[in-house]
Parts: C-alpha cells; structure tokens; sequence
C-alpha cells in the first residue's frame, strides 16, 4: 500500500496529485474519507492494525480532495466491483463480457488488463506497475527464455511495452519463444521469481499457471506498435510460416470492423464476396452489422439481410472461416497500403 514517490511530493508540497497519478495509500485515503465515517469504520474492521495506522495517517494529511480525485476512485471502484462480482457468477470470460457490453471493449480491455494478475492468479504480480524501462533493465542480462516467461506473464499492455524495448533480433527470439510456450513448472517460476524479488524487494504468492502461447503473443502484439509487430512476425515467418499466419489471423478479429472508419469499411467491401458477409454476420453483435450494411448501397445492403434472413442454420465454423476470409482481405489491404490501421490501445481510430 506504499504511495507513489510523485504523489507523496503532491501531499507534502500541498499540491492535490492528478487523479491518473493516485497510487497505494493516497487513492485508499481518499476512498475512506469520502465513504465517511460510520462506513470507514467498517472497512477498518477488515484491516490489519498495521494497515489502520498507516490509514489513518494518510487520511491526517489529507485536505480538501478535488472533486475529479474523488470521481476517479469512485469511478475505479466501480469498475472493480463489477468485474470482480461478474468474475463471481459465471468466470473470467463472462467478466469481460459483462465489461465490454457496460463500458465498451477498451474499457473492459483496460480494466481486465489491470486487474489479470489478480483475477487469473498469474505469477510475477509485483511487477504488475512497475515500469516498462526498469522491468527491461532488470531482463537484459537474462536468458531468452527467462524473458519470455517473464514477458508472457504481464498484463498485455505492459508485454507489449516491454518487448518494444528489446532491439530487433531479441523480439523476434522472445516472441517465438513466448509462441511455443505451454505450461511452465512452479520450480522454474519459483527460481525467475526468486530473482526478480531480491532485485525490486517485492513479495509474490507461488502459483502455478499457463504462460505464453500463441493467444499469449497475439494478445502482446495488439497492444505494440506496428514496427515491432512487422519485425516479430516478418522474422517468425521466415522460420514457421504456419505459426506466423495463425498469430496473424488473430490480431485483428473480425468484430473489430467497427473500429474501422466509414471510408476504410467501404473499401473493404469492394472486394468480399456477398455470401461470406451473409454468413460473417450471422450472430454478431448488432453493432457490427449495422457498421457493415450502413457502408453499402440500399440495395445490397436489402439484399444482403434478405438472404440472411432465410440462409439455414450454420455451424460455428463455417461462420468463423467466412469472418476469416474477410479478416485476411482487411490485412491484405493494409499490407498494401489502401487502408492503414492504427494499433490499439493508442486513442487512434483506424482510418483510410
């Protein structure tokens, strides 16, 4: 529950810290004063006497809270709440359904992203906010492997961070590494962790879980940048084409369409088939099928929910092959630099 170094200079200084900046202690303080105190009582009854004491000083110091600090943690409970109860009913899955459909899928992404190490009990928690630079520095004198079962084990926004710092040839070698791990020993874990522990003096429960593997790659490159992608997947290719393409197919998927502008859709329309939309269509969320028949004419767009309407019922993996097939042309126009996607996770649209 320590503070960030900026924030106890905020504190000390009498300055209010950004709300983004509120870290350990302060964003506790700031939830227990606004709460008031009948319902601080209660949280303090759940507390060690250590972690009281050091409340209670933090909340000593705490003055008049600006409104957007106060909003922040409330807003942050909230989202905690409703991830951890979805997690409650039905899994982490159904909790990132849930999210996506209350906040949107970035928010979801953002949210589950924070709270993985918690949520799926996946080791190497303590570096959960440390930052990218520094987890880099502590990996430099490591083994590939001890870096890809690292790396593979972060929240997919701070893998990504991480893996663009490594030079060139070292992506490409931690990245097939990342893909062909399965499962990884609790001794190994124990051992790397051992490591990091003694050099960032932080404690981590021993778990045993699945790192790396192809999902694990894909999810990491939808969160870098483009250049590192093109390196990681341009060399992977030239030593297992087959692996390269089954990370590709899953970078962009395609309810992702709605991300796309109205421009960058049309284009992709020009050349797919009518009876692969019919059938890409088929159960996707209403959004996605209003953002593809809305970049059409009328009449193709009539014609096209007309046979929708009446196609037979379709296995699942007729549907995901045609979404495929639709997925490879999007990838085949950026490649070829008529539509350019931005990465995610950066505020950018995808556009034209």
């Amino acid at each position: 529950m320590n503070a960030a170094p900026n924030e106890l200079v905020a504190v000390e200084s009498g300055l209010p810290a950004s709300p983004a900046k509120l870290r350990g202690r302060r964003k506790a303080a700031v939830l227990l004063v606004t709460l008031g105190p009948k319902r601080a009582a209660d949280v303090f009854a759940h507390l060690s006497e250590a972690e009281i004491e050091e409340l209670s000083l933090e909340m000593a110091k705490t003055g008049e809270i600006p409104a957007d600090q106060v909003d922040a943690v409330l807003q942050e409970v909230a989202e905690n709440s409703l991830a951890f109860s979805s997690i409650a009913e039905g899994g982490v899955a159904y909790a990132r359904e849930v999210l996506e459909r209350a906040l949107g899928a970035e928010k979801a992404a953002e949210i589950t992203g924070r709270l993985s190490a918690v949520i799926e009990m996946r080791p190497f928690e303590f570096l959960h906010r440390t930052p990218p630079e520094q987890i880099n520095a502590f990996l430099r004198n490591e083994a590939p492997q001890t870096k890809a079962l690292v790396i593979s084990s972060l929240h997919t926004t701070l893998a990504a961070e991480v893996l663009s710092l490594l030079d060139e040839e070292q992506q490409a070698d931690v990245s097939l590494r990342i893909a062909r791990m399965s499962e990884t020993s609790p001794a190994v874990i124990r051992e790397v962790e051992s490591v990091m522990r003694q050099k960032l003096s932080n404690v981590l429960s021993e778990e045993y879980a699945a790192s790396g593997g192809v999902k694990s790659l894909a999810d990491i490159l939808n969160h870098a940048d483009r250049p590192t992608e093109r390196n990681v997947l341009d060399t992977l290719a030239e030593s297992d084409e087959e692996l390269a393409e089954e990370i590709r197919a899953l970078l962009f998927v395609f309810e992702d369409v709605v991300k796309l502008e109205d421009r960058a859709v049309q284009t992709v329309l020009k050349d797919v088939d009518d009876a692969d939309l019919a059938l890409a269509l088929r159960g996707v969320a209403e959004e996605v099928r209003e953002k593809v028949l809305d970049n059409m004419s009328e009449r193709r767009a009539e014609m096209l929910v007309e046979e929708i309407e009446y196609q037979p019922p379709q296995r699942k993996s007729v549907v995901e092959d045609a979404q495929g097939r639709i997925v490879a042309q999007i990838r085949r126009l950026e490649d070829s630099g008529e539509i350019t996607m931005s990465r995610r996770g950066n505020g950018d649209e995808l556009v034209v």
